[in-house]
């Protein structure tokens, strides 16, 4: 793990003044989900083995070891290099972003958007989503925090812990339609999240004004003609 850190992000991890701190990174939330992770959170969210999932992702460490569980839960598992052949990928091969692009129009297009890490590419994608669909995309934004406590807790039934991901996948929907409204927007709230519908209504609202304006002047000035 250390080398690929090292090729991919070339010393960061390496600094003097960096101290890292993985569990504690990960009991924050800031850590992405696991295949295996996702896989219970989904089953434990009422997913079963008989849905399409769609890995939109780049090259991932040791996958076929790490995706086994996910597989084996959800056999109808599929990525852009199974559904596509060698030679249509091949334009797009060693250019990263092209790659990333393929995977974001098919989740564009998705029944159901599951973002397991932060990064532009989930901020982007839910934006979006919403602006096409007026809010009506389904979108699964896991409580990171809550899961890492319950996925460490060797004790909890299977039981309880769908009861809990029940209530994160309601939570979810429930967040999934709130927009900020402009006046309480701070400088936490992504722009490209939410694209906020609102400012085009004011926007509207405007131009609607300034029409009924022109129209009462046009009306008056050819009352006194």
């Amino acid at each position: 793990m250390d080398s690929v850190r090292e090729k991919g992000w070339r010393g960061k991890f390496k600094r003097k003044d960096r101290i890292i701190l993985p569990d504690l990174n990960r009991v924050d939330g800031k850590c992405p989900l696991t295949p295996l992770e996702v896989g219970m959170m989904l089953r434990g969210m009422g997913f079963d083995n008989n849905t399409s999932i769609y890995l939109a992702s780049g090259k991932i460490y040791h996958a076929e070891r790490y995706l086994a569980p996910l597989i084996k839960m959800f056999p109808n598992l599929y990525t852009k290099e199974s559904l596509a052949t060698s030679d249509e990928l091949a334009p797009f091969m060693g250019y990263s972003s092209q790659l990333a692009a393929l995977d974001y129009t098919v989740c564009l297009s998705s029944e159901v958007f599951v973002t397991t890490q932060g990064g532009n590419f989930p901020h982007f994608l839910m934006g979006h989503r919403r602006f096409l669909y007026d809010g009506h995309a389904k979108t699964i934004i896991p409580d990171k925090r809550k899961l890492v406590v319950l996925l460490d807790d060797v004790s909890i039934s299977w039981r309880a812990f769908k009861d809990q991901m029940e209530d994160m996948l309601s939570e979810s929907d429930r967040k999934g339609i709130m927009v900020p409204r402009v006046r309480k927007i701070n400088r936490k709230t992504s722009v490209y999240t939410y694209p906020l519908p609102e400012c085009r209504c004011l926007q509207q609202s405007l131009v609607n004004q300034l029409d009924h304006n022109l129209d009462i002047l046009d009306n008056y000035n050819g009352t006194k003609a």
